[in-house]
């Protein structure tokens, strides 16, 4: 694995420390008046999701590790368990659903998702940064209700809430970002 300085870690990376495997989510570069620069890291495990604040020196040597990336189509949930299929190898996984997190009702069947390893560890499932859903509730389509920033409340079919524009009716197919959880489109 290679060994970088602590001044080149960037957003992303995914970093051997404290003996666990980390990610860095946010870094900032600070140059105090005294004293030497250093990199302000908002570290993740991508184990158990603890968070943690580092200060890496560029001097500081840390490891980073690459992740496989396979793609991995799901075939279906039993007993909190999401059961993928390798669509090269024909082989599945089963993980907890519990690894989405707050993502999770944007898993759909079929669905192709990334899923990240580290040797034959699974550590992360990455969704389509897009996805279909149907708006199940909203209000209706008021006349004349043009303002150019008014969004109303809507219920997905997967039971998402979500904002979205006032032309937008009941039973209409939109695109939501799975990052953000914002309407994007209409489908």
């Amino acid at each position: 694995m290679p060994k970088i300085n602590g001044n080149e870690i960037r957003p992303g990376n995914v970093l051997e420390h404290d003996g666990g495997l980390w990610g860095a989510v946010k870094v900032d570069h600070v140059k105090p008046g005294k004293g030497g620069a250093f990199a302000q890291v908002e570290l993740k495990n991508l184990r158990d999701g603890r968070k943690l604040n580092e200060r890496f020196r560029s001097a500081d040597k840390v490891e980073r590790v690459r992740l496989d990336q396979k793609d991995q189509q799901f075939l279906f949930e039993a007993d909190d368990m999401l059961t993928f299929m390798d669509t090269e190898t024909y082989d599945q996984i089963a993980l907890p659903a519990d690894i989405l997190g707050e993502r999770r009702p944007f898993l759909q069947d079929g669905m192709t998702v990334k899923i990240e390893y580290y040797g034959e560890e699974a550590l992360n499932v990455s969704l389509p940064q897009k996805v279909v859903c149907k708006v199940a509730e909203t209000e209706p389509v008021v006349k004349g209700q043009t303002a150019a920033n008014s969004f109303k409340p809507a219920i997905l079919d997967n039971g998402v809430r979500v904002m979205i524009p006032p032309f937008v009716g009941q039973d209409e197919d939109i695109v939501v970002n799975t990052e953000t959880f914002e309407y994007a489109e209409r489908a």
